[in-house]
């Protein structure tokens, strides 16, 4: 009985989380881009932008004159979302470096070889995910949800931390824009089981696995903020996106998703429009600690303003990523 109701409770929170996401899309416009300003000088990393949102976000950045890295797992799928982004005649550059975020050390080879060519770094996009996958871990022994959806991009923040505190200036800050989902307000953080030890649930792991990095977005930014660092980061909730993170999605959900999506399901192109926004536009220089979710400032789960929470989270995933505290 117990074992059913650690399966069944997250699945039914995680459904629930998404048809309130799929009532709002019915009655609202998806967010519109403003005119943005030029970005020409800036550098930026997208995770994951290969594809999808990712691939939106990388495409918009580097048609406002950015120099976009796409980081992701994927090479012939990297390289040709470059060529891609190449064809549209963009002002800005585009490549591919390879990084996994299910292993901690491809992580820190990326960033060594990245801080190695001597490049500023003025946004970084925390794009890249993974939903409702079967029982898995990654190269480190994480569950696969928690590590690469939040430990990786953790451990990435914080190596390249230094040089986007370099990179920002008071009156032009460094970015960090996570991308998290309205399935954190149904996410249940049990700081003795983060690794969904004893019991999976995918649809429990990746609640959880978004729920840390609205946690881990507002730690930062109180760090930062007390810091006087001239970087803000921000956690965006796309909404409901029709992507392949779906594609794990048991068989009658898959059925069901289809008519709907096409009715409901905003484009890769609106979900990526709000982290678009907050890399990029002026109004967003300087604010930070924000979840956004359709272009506006938006009240996340209590649980996400809880300080004492955020700081044992903190703790706890410096611990497994072996970072120190400080």
């Amino acid at each position: 009985m117990l074992w059913l109701l650690s399966v069944l409770l997250p699945f039914v929170r995680l459904y629930l989380c998404g048809v309130k996401v799929l009532l709002y899309q019915l009655f609202n416009r998806s967010f519109t881009l403003p005119v943005l300003p030029k970005q020409n000088g800036r550098v930026a990393i997208v995770t994951g932008g290969a594809r999808g949102m990712g691939f939106e976000t990388a495409r918009h950045l580097a048609s406002l004159g950015m120099h976009v890295v796409i980081a992701g797992n994927e090479e012939e799928e990297g390289l040709a979302a470059v060529r891609k982004i190449h064809e549209e005649d963009s002002e800005g550059k585009v490549e591919f470096v390879f990084l996994d975020l299910a292993s901690l050390e491809s992580i820190r080879q990326f960033v060594q070889k990245f801080k190695a060519r001597g490049l500023p770094l003025h946004v970084l996009v925390n794009n890249a995910g993974i939903m409702l996958v079967p029982e898995r871990k990654t190269e480190d022994g994480f569950e696969l949800h928690f590590g690469l959806n939040y430990l990786g991009h953790f451990l990435l923040t914080n190596l390249l931390l230094d040089m986007l505190k370099k990179s920002g200036k008071q009156d032009c800050c460094s970015r960090i824009i996570t991308m998290s989902s309205a399935t954190h307000y149904g996410g249940i953080l049990d700081m003795d089981d983060l690794q969904s030890r004893t019991c999976y649930s995918a649809h429990g792991a990746y609640s959880q696995s978004k729920l840390a990095l609205v946690l881990f977005t507002y730690y930062l930014q109180e760090k930062l903020t007390a810091g006087r660092f001239p970087v803000t980061t921000n956690a965006v909730d796309p909404g409901m996106v029709d992507t392949a993170l779906y594609d794990n999605l048991c068989s009658p959900a898959q059925a069901a998703k289809k008519p709907v999506a096409k009715l409901l399901f905003r484009t890769p192109a609106e979900g990526a429009s709000t982290a678009i926004y907050a890399a990029a536009a002026s109004e967003m220089d300087g604010v930070g600690g924000c979840y956004l979710y359709n272009g506006q400032k938006t009240q996340s789960a209590d649980i996400t303003y809880e300080a004492d929470i955020q700081a044992e989270l903190w703790k706890r995933s410096c611990e497994l990523v072996g970072l120190q505290e400080a």
